[in-house]
């Protein structure tokens, strides 16, 4: 969780909302990445979707079964999405999102009857230090 919180501290260097993320498969880094949707103007560059097209690329396969995923903040409804249709097989998080979350909070896209596949969820790594780096963010843009 320590890179990913790295990534999302790049991510704000970057000016972008600070969340960062890690695709890991074994002990092997596979990719890592922050929020990049003002760098490349694009609405679905989130951390997660960044490191889930690297990890496809580099791997070769559009199926991440063997890999887990770290994300400073509680996944969207986009990125659990995704990360359900890439078959991860962990997913770890560290902030609550009670405004956009879609794991735990908001739509759980998990317990949704269509969702085909369920990845096993820890929330709640590191979870201080994710809310901190977002509320740092926040606080010097108001």
């Amino acid at each position: 969780m320590q890179t990913a919180l790295n990534e999302a501290r790049a991510a704000a260097e970057r000016g972008e909302v600070p969340v960062g993320a890690v695709l890991v498969r074994g002990s092997t880094v596979v990719a890592r990445d922050g929020n990049r949707t003002r760098e490349l103007s694009d609405p679905t560059a989130h951390a997660e979707m960044q490191v889930l097209r690297a990890g496809a690329k580099i791997l070769s396969a559009e199926r991440l079964l063997s890999c887990d995923l770290y994300v400073t903040l509680e996944p969207c409804a986009m990125c659990a999405a995704a990360i359900s249709f890439a078959r991860i097989r962990r997913l770890y998080y560290g902030a609550p999102d009670p405004k956009g979350g879609a794991v735990e909070s908001g739509p759980r896209f998990y317990t949704q009857p269509t969702c085909h596949h369920v990845p096993e969820v820890y929330g709640g790594i590191a979870e201080r230090q994710a809310a901190d780096v977002l509320r740092a963010f926040f606080k010097d843009r108001r």
